[in-house]
């Protein structure tokens, strides 16, 4: 009996303890105004960005006047013409007069890669110098030929060929893209064809969809 007062006792005050006011009471200050400029400046970052009509670009040039950087196989001119062939056929025409819409960078450098190449080569299990090779590669009725994957790694030299495009306005980057081709022992004839697939693969993506 006296256990049960005693617990009834207790529950009470923890009652009445929690009837109690909060020590703890919550404050905040005012936020800081805000500055004046804040009513007339536009926040770009707060809004997606506009997507960019490429069908307004029809004319172009170089940009800072200067002819494609290219290796010492290459003159600048075959390059600079190719390009200009290439962006030719995108519909862009080189600008006449006046400031274009497009300024255009390329260049062509060699680059080395490494390449792997898997081999198997075929063997009899059962070859030994203990006995040999039934007809068919089979020994004795038994056995027959495997093979053994071999990874062969090596360098090869490419030509890379880079192009990009400003907006002529804003100086900003539209586009660029980059395709590469071998550098074997062509003729020049073959190095003049591989230029031209080499660009024409580079502005394949361009306007971009």
């Amino acid at each position: 009996m006296f256990y049960r007062l005693l617990c009834l006792a207790l529950l009470s005050l923890a009652v009445v303890g929690c009837q109690s006011a909060n020590p703890y009471v919550a404050s905040s200050r005012p936020l800081p105004p805000a500055p004046p400029q804040a009513a007339t400046t536009f926040d770009a970052s707060a809004y997606p960005a506009p997507a960019r009509d490429y069908g307004r670009y029809r004319t172009w040039a170089w940009r800072n006047a200067r002819l494609p950087s290219t290796g010492a196989n290459t003159d600048p001119a075959q390059l600079a013409q190719v390009v200009a062939e290439g962006l030719d056929q995108q519909g862009l025409r080189p600008a006449r007069s006046g400031q274009p819409d497009l300024w255009v960078s390329a260049d062509l450098r060699i680059e080395r890669r490494v390449r792997q190449v898997r081999d198997y080569d075929s063997y009899d299990p059962y070859s030994s110098p203990y006995g040999g090779v039934g007809y068919g590669g089979y020994r004795n009725g038994y056995g027959a030929y495997g093979s053994v994957p071999i990874t062969r790694t090596y360098q090869v030299d490419v030509s890379v060929v880079h192009i990009e495009l400003f907006d002529a306005r804003d100086g900003q980057a539209v586009w660029s893209a980059s395709a590469e081709s071998g550098t074997g022992s062509q003729s020049i004839r073959d190095r003049e064809a591989a230029l031209r697939e080499t660009v024409q693969k580079a502005l394949s993506g361009y306007p971009p969809r």
